[in-house]
């Protein structure tokens, strides 16, 4: 029993040594070529808000200089992973109006709340000269909305993944399709 216990002495100092053991983090370049895995990443989501924001700013509703009101709808994804398409027009929208050239209506995902802060100052608390009033908000004239897409292939010990996103400005009056562009990115891992 003597001889077990002197045994396991050993395996219980690398577990205790293991245990000690501390991860180190540090910061990065967010801007970096992110190429940890082959699956969605940061550097797909600025490549994407990059390449849109860019072409939408050279449609001819944009250049027009009317400040067009666009209104965003929810990026459908029809991949087999998770990816956070609001955070891609999230991206794009922010990109867009620094430009000072498109403003931006509340869209659906922000309704509720615009109507709870509108009901919200119409209560006894504000002077209603100050107090936001109803029925003055500005609708959107044109409409954002797209979807990502992707095709996974693997053989043996190489996988390649290609996503591809389109987006598109719709005429909301008169149903009219006044941009649309896509960006494609390949990604491929080999093991080994």
């Amino acid at each position: 029993m003597k001889n077990a216990r002197i045994a396991l002495l050993p395996l219980l100092a690398v577990l205790a040594l293991a245990g000690c053991a501390t991860d180190k983090t540090r910061y990065g370049d967010a801007r970096a070529v992110e190429t940890v895995t082959n699956t969605f990443g940061s550097t797909d989501l600025q490549m994407i808000a990059e390449s849109m924001t860019r072409s939408m700013l050279q449609a001819p509703v944009i250049i027009s200089g009317n400040l067009p009101i666009v209104t965003v709808q929810e990026v459908k994804n029809r991949t087999s992973e998770y990816i956070d398409t609001r955070a891609i027009t999230d991206s794009i929208r922010a990109e867009l109006q620094k430009g000072g050239k498109v403003r931006f209506a509340v869209d659906a995902a922000a309704m509720s709340q615009q109507v709870e802060e509108l009901k919200r100052q119409q209560g006894e608390y504000y002077a209603k000269e100050t107090a936001a009033e109803k029925g003055q908000m500005m609708g959107a004239q044109y409409r954002m909305e797209g979807n990502v897409t992707s095709i996974v292939k693997q053989v043996k010990d190489t996988r390649d993944v290609y996503y591809k996103f389109n987006l598109q400005l719709w005429n909301i009056r008169n149903g009219l399709l006044e941009w649309s562009d896509e960006k494609e990115i390949r990604k491929t891992t080999t093991k080994g």
